[in-house]
């Protein structure tokens, strides 16, 4: 959950408070390297972009054609398959899409329409102790009531954040907030209830 707050964190920065916005293109488990005191860190800004601001002039960078590589198979936002342009919901996207399962997106078993997504969905929120990376049942200490209802906080924020429209995601900030108050044990929010979201 640390970990996880931490990477958020990372986005935040650098979504809204970086002198100039930038989008990472490129989340993912291995771009998040953790210290000696298991904080993570988000590293390798290859496919960095920066966002034009307010009367910035878009021009005055290179231009990145529609067909380049915004990120690594089964992590990149579904809209730049179609060629839309770098925003910072794609990171949201990929930030979502990792979140607590220890699966990977591109694992053998999704194939034919079924994606990480939508077995997360199909679990929500009766049966995610299922489909949990097994570790982190294995280290939990909490009561097992206790435990499941974090759990499905966690992965309802999981499934907003990887909506399949960028107009359904959540936004770094509230990310940062909800993540936040379920790992300090208050309840999670109508935000965590992503079937109120038309995905």
């Amino acid at each position: 959950m640390n970990i996880a707050i931490d990477v958020a964190c990372a986005l935040e920065y650098l979504h809204n408070y970086s002198h100039e916005s930038i989008v990472h293109c490129d989340l993912k488990p291995s771009n998040v390297l953790l210290d000696d005191e298991l904080v993570g860190h988000v590293s390798d800004f290859g496919l960095a972009k920066f966002l034009p601001t307010a009367g910035s002039n878009e021009f005055s960078r290179p231009q990145t054609s529609s067909s380049t590589l915004r990120g690594s198979i089964g992590y990149t936002a579904p809209e730049y398959g179609i060629g839309s342009k770098v925003s910072s919901s794609g990171d949201i996207f990929s930030f979502g899409i990792q979140m607590f399962t220890g699966k990977r997106p591109t694992d053998g078993m999704f194939r034919d329409g079924l994606d990480l997504h939508n077995v997360v969905l199909a679990a929500f929120p009766h049966r995610l102790l299922e489909i949990l990376d097994p570790l982190l049942l294995e280290s939990n200490e909490m009561k097992r009531d206790k435990f499941e209802e974090r759990v499905n906080s966690v992965l309802g924020v999981g499934l907003i954040c990887s909506a399949e429209l960028a107009r359904n995601r959540m936004n770094i900030a509230d990310v940062v907030a909800e993540l936040q108050s379920i790992r300090n044990g208050i309840s999670g929010t109508s935000r965590t209830r992503p079937l109120d979201r038309n995905m």
